[in-house]
């Protein structure tokens, strides 16, 4: 064996995605999410009200080696919201290595895991505290918040997955969109803007 065997890491995580021992995080704002919700007047009403610096979405991560075998292991906090029908979403992506599978577990709030093949298959996985959606290689995925509180998840992907974000907005977006029904919960609806997944 070569090279410097990396260090066990002793993580906490709290049901409002706080996780004790991350060695890194980002978040994305409103003025991020451009072109991500379908409706713009709505997106553009939210940036109006808000402003740009209005927390979307928190991700924090524990990497403790890089490559094939490493993990990075994380929590995703989505807060709650509307743009137009459409609940909040993150930015979703399909991982650059496109057979590398992803976890998600979810700590608290409620929401759903949409997601999608490039040959057009897609689902719509409904997730609550203590549920989990195993995410094999070569699906599309999105978070997405349909409840009143934050969407707390727990993730675990290889470290050399990477993350292709390009693929759906070159698209039009993702072919279904998660909707607000009416009485109060969610469904699904195609995307009249989706344009297809390049084959890769």
């Amino acid at each position: 064996m070569t090279g410097t065997v990396p260090e066990p890491g002793l993580l906490a995580l709290a049901a409002d995605g706080v996780m004790t021992g991350a060695t890194s995080h980002y978040e994305k704002r409103l003025g991020d999410m451009a072109g991500v919700y379908r409706d713009d007047d709505a997106y553009r009403a939210a940036l109006a009200e808000h402003g740009p610096d209005f927390l979307v979405y928190r991700v924090e991560e524990h990497r403790n080696a890089e490559g094939q075998g490493a993990l990075i292991i994380g929590t995703s906090t989505l807060q709650p919201g509307r743009y137009g029908d459409e609940f909040a979403v993150t930015r979703g992506h399909l991982h650059a290595q496109a057979d590398r599978a992803e976890l998600y577990y979810c700590l608290s709030g409620t929401g759903v895991m949409l997601l999608e093949t490039l040959d057009g298959r897609t689902e719509a996985l409904p997730m609550g505290p203590g549920e989990a959606v195993h995410v094999p290689g070569h699906w599309v995925h999105r978070s997405v918040n349909v409840g009143t509180e934050p969407f707390v998840s727990l993730f675990c992907y290889g470290a050399d997955a990477g993350q292709d974000y390009e693929l759906i907005r070159a698209a039009g977006g993702m072919k279904s969109l998660v909707v607000a029904d009416g009485p109060g919960g969610w469904s699904t609806r195609p995307n009249p803007d989706h344009l297809g997944y390049p084959a890769r």
